[in-house]
C-alpha cells in the first residue's frame, strides 16, 4: 500500500512553487473522458489495513493459477518448470541489488553473467552476436524493425500474418512516430504459412520482412527461401522466436540466414508472473552490431593479464550523443536475464535438447488424442509444442466452459483476432513438460462433452 504523508498545507506549498492553483491542473493533458469525476462506485473512501488485506485476499482466491489444474495456454507465454536453484541463485545479494554495471571494477559478477547470457543467446538463435537483453519480445521486435530501417535506409516493413498480433500492435504503434510503413495481414486457419506471399510482397522499398518461428499457430516453415528473397532485394529478414525451448529441437533462424533474430526469453528461467516482467532476446550478424540497441559486454584482460569483463559497446542515448543513439532503451531486464542464464547453465545444450524432446513428444500425443475427438480438426502439419485445432464452432464460449471445470484449454484465436470471423473457431493449444497424460485426457474428454 502507498503511504502518503503530505498534509494539505504541504500540497498547497508545492502547487505554489510550480505555479498551479489546483492539483487538477496537473492532469490537463489527460482527456476529460478518461478522468474520474467522482469516487469509484462501491469502493470505500478509506478502510483499515486489515480490512483491505482480507478483501484483496478474497479477490485473489478467485484466480485460477497455472498450477491449479490442466494448463494448455501459450501464444508467447509458456508454463515451464523452473528449478528451485534458479530462484536461490538470483536472490544472492550481489545479483539482486546490482544495477547497471557502469564501474567494471566492482561489477565483475554482473558483467560476467551478461557476457555468458550473450553467448548462450547467440548460440541458441544461431547469430554471430547477441546483446545484453531487451525488455521483452514485442519491444525487441520493434527495435529490430528500427534497426533494419537504419541499415537499409528504407521505411517499409512487411509483417507476416503468423506474427503474434500483440507484436504487430507494438510495431504499428511505434511506427506512427518514425514514419515507417507497416504492412500486416492475418493468418489463415490451415497448415500453410504465408512464406510465398511474403516473398512476392518484397520490393525495392522494403527494409525488412518479419516472420515468427514457429508462428502464432505453431506452424514451422523453412526460412531460407525467404532469406534469399530478402537479400536479393537488399532487405533484411527478421525472425521472431516466442518459444526459445523450440531451439533445442529445430534449426535456428540464424542457420537459415536470418539477419536479425529476436525473441521472448520467458520460457527459460522466468515464470509466467501475470504477464511480466519478461526478458527480450536479440541477436544479429556481426556486421550489423553497431546498429543494435542496448549494450554488449565483452571479455578482456586487466593490467596484470587477468581475465575480466567490461561494457564493450553501448549505443544507447545515455552513453553517446543523442542523435547517434540507436534507441532510447535505458537498461536491460537484468534479473530476468540472470534467471535465463542460470537456467540455461543448469540445462546445458544436452539438457535443452532433452527438454525440447519431451515437449514435442507430449504435444504430439495431445494432437493425436484431440484429433480423435469428433468435430475437431488439427490444423498443423508441423509444430513443436504448440498447435492449433479447429473446433468447428466459436471457441470462446467453450474455453470459458472448460475454465469453469478447472481446465485452461488454450488461447482462442477469436480472443487474439476479435474482428476476424474466419479465425473464431481456432484454439491454440500449448503442451509443455509440465503437462501430464492425465491432463491431456482431461482436456480431450472435456472437449468431447462440450462439442457433443
Amino acid at each position: 500500500m502507498r503511504y502518503l504523508p503530505l498534509t494539505g498545507a504541504d500540497r498547497e506549498a508545492m502547487l505554489d512553487v510550480i505555479g498551479a492553483s489546483t492539483i487538477d491542473e496537473l492532469f490537463a493533458d489527460v482527456p476529460e473522458s478518461a478522468r474520474l469525476d467522482c469516487p469509484i462506485e462501491g469502493l470505500p473512501l478509506h478502510a483499515s489495513e486489515m480490512a483491505v488485506e482480507r478483501h484483496m485476499g478474497a479477490l485473489a482466491r478467485q484466480n485460477q493459477t497455472a498450477g491449479d489444474g490442466p494448463f494448455f495456454l501459450g501464444c508467447g507465454a509458456y508454463k515451464h518448470h523452473v528449478p528451485a536453484s534458479v530462484d536461490h541463485l538470483i536472490q544472492r545479494g550481489e545479483f539482486l541489488t546490482a544495477y547497471t554495471p557502469y564501474q567494471p571494477e566492482i561489477a565483475q559478477g554482473t558483467l560476467q553473467m551478461l557476457f555468458e547470457f550473450q553467448t548462450q543467446v547467440a548460440r541458441m538463435l544461431g547469430t554471430d552476436v547477441a546483446n545484453a537483453s531487451m525488455y521483452d519480445g514485442s519491444t525487441a521486435c520493434w527495435e529490430a524493425i528500427g534497426m533494419a530501417r537504419r541499415i537499409t535506409r528504407r521505411g517499409k516493413a512487411i509483417l507476416s500474418g503468423g506474427l503474434h498480433p500483440h507484436y504487430v500492435s507494438v510495431a504499428t504503434t511505434m511506427a506512427k512516430y518514425t514514419g515507417d510503413a507497416v504492412e500486416t495481414s492475418v493468418p489463415t486457419l490451415n497448415a500453410d504459412t504465408d512464406i510465398d506471399a511474403l516473398i512476392g510482397a518484397i520490393d525495392d522499398d522494403t527494409s525488412c520482412v518479419v516472420v515468427q518461428y514457429p508462428d502464432i499457430l505453431g506452424r514451422i516453415a523453412d526460412l531460407k527461401p525467404l532469406a534469399d528473397a530478402c537479400h536479393a532485394k537488399k532487405a533484411l529478414l527478421i525472425a521472431v522466436v516466442t518459444e526459445p525451448v523450440a531451439m533445442g529441437a529445430i534449426k535456428s533462424p540464424g542457420e537459415m540466414d536470418a539477419d536479425i533474430v529476436v525473441g521472448e526469453g520467458q520460457s527459460i528461467g522466468v515464470g509466467l508472473q501475470f504477464g511480466g516482467p519478461y526478458v527480450g532476446l536479440m541477436g544479429c550478424k556481426e556486421k550489423y552490431i553497431r546498429q543494435m540497441p542496448g549494450r554488449f559486454c565483452g571479455e578482456t584482460v586487466d593490467a596484470d593479464g587477468r581475465r575480466g569483463f567490461v561494457l564493450t559497446l553501448s549505443t544507447r542515448e545515455q552513453h553517446i550523443r543523442r542523435e547517434k543513439a540507436t534507441s532510447n532503451i535505458c537498461t536491460n531486464s537484468g534479473l530476468c536475464a540472470l534467471a535465463f542464464s542460470v537456467h540455461m547453465t543448469l540445462l546445458g545444450e544436452a539438457g535443452l535438447r532433452r527438454l525440447a524432446g519431451i515437449n514435442h513428444a507430449l504435444a504430439c500425443r495431445a494432437a493425436d488424442r484431440l484429433a480423435k475427438v469428433p468435430g475437431i480438426r488439427v490444423v498443423n502439419d508441423s509444430f513443436f509444442n504448440e498447435f492449433t485445432i479447429d473446433l468447428g464452432k466459436e471457441t470462446r464460449p467453450i474455453v470459458r466452459a472448460l475454465t469453469d471445470k478447472g481446465i485452461l484449454a488454450g488461447v482462442s484465436l477469436g480472443r487474439l483476432y476479435p474482428t476476424v470471423d474466419s479465425l473464431a473457431n481456432g484454439l491454440v493449444v500449448a503442451v509443455t513438460e509440465t503437462a501430464t497424460e492425465e491432463d491431456i485426457e482431461a482436456l480431450a474428454t472435456a472437449l468431447e462433452e462440450a462439442l457433443a
